[in-house]
């Protein structure tokens, strides 16, 4: 992912409120949003490009949702921080640290003894160069956790509110009491992750259950001025066009748009729209279910 856009607890009748960018290069291998016969309750994309994933590990993915009976809901989603400067070819995939918490099963963690998020992401933060850099939110619909393994900051639970997530090492957040309240982060807000948010809560506030609102949210091409920009290391050109909400580059572009609504009844809805290459509609997939959030 490289842009998250988080409701948490956010609305009385809503637990948890995604809208999501997927930017990848167009040549990656990705299959769309489905139900994941070898992982059971699993709906996500597939990452079917990812290196560095072990022999019989199923692909990786870049956001999640796992229902399963007994309140045994599992959410994640993960992007990774931008420096060209730092990259190890040899390092695991972050889809697979994504997908050990959605199976709840990893090599340190049979799945009867696998941890709620807290201790994951507790234990990944243990390990920060297992993987190249990521922001990774992980949450089991009762507690919802971010770690960033590029960042000097310590995991820390997100607190009922709006939290939004691109490629720097930090997680921008705002509470629920007042709709107007500014933006709180360590580090200078990327334009888009600002915008974003400030538009996700104003759907939360006006139509919570209106999809195609959130992705009105996520289809904003609007490239940040040049005086706002992140410096991460790319190349200006690049800099300039990654800074859109949806990314339309010739190389390089938004392949997937997800929205997932969890109502607080246990009822959702999941979305993805996926793309090519500078935005090319490929097709929807809606997923419908109900979660039992009781335990």
């Amino acid at each position: 992912m490289c842009l998250v856009l988080i409701g948490w607890r956010a609305h009385p009748e809503y637990r948890l409120i995604v809208a999501a960018n997927r930017d990848e290069f167009y040549t990656r291998p990705t299959e769309s949003m489905r139900r994941w016969p070898e992982v059971p309750g699993l709906i996500a994309g597939r990452d079917t490009g990812a290196t560095g994933r072990a022999a019989g590990e199923p692909p990786g993915t870049w956001l999640g949702l796992t229902a399963q009976p007994q309140g045994n809901n599992r959410f994640a989603a993960v992007t990774n921080v931008r420096n060209p400067n730092d990259q190890r070819i040899d390092a695991r995939s972050r889809g697979a640290l994504l997908m050990d918490f959605l199976r709840g099963a990893s090599d340190r963690h049979p799945a009867g003894e696998f941890p709620g998020p807290e201790k994951y992401v507790l234990d990944a933060a243990a390990a920060p160069d297992d993987y190249n850099g990521y922001n990774l939110v992980v949450s089991d619909l009762r507690t919802l956790w971010w770690h960033s393994n590029r960042s000097a900051a310590e995991p820390s639970e997100l607190a009922p509110g709006f939290h939004g997530l691109s490629n720097g090492t930090f997680v921008t957040s705002a509470g629920t009491t007042e709709p107007d309240a500014d933006l709180a982060a360590p580090q200078p807000i990327w334009p888009k992750v600002r915008a974003g948010m400030t538009e996700l809560r104003e759907v939360v506030r006006c139509d919570p259950g209106a999809v195609d609102r959130y992705f009105d949210v996520l289809a904003d091409r609007t490239e940040a001025p040049d005086e706002a920009l992140p410096l991460t290391g790319v190349p200006y050109e690049m800099e300039r066009a990654l800074s859109a909400r949806f990314i339309a580059h010739t190389v390089h572009g938004t392949r997937a748009s997800t929205v997932l609504l969890v109502r607080e009844d246990g009822m959702f809805e999941m979305v993805e729209r996926s793309f090519g290459r500078l935005g090319e509609e490929l097709g929807e997939v809606v997923v419908r279910g109900l979660l039992d959030l009781t335990g």
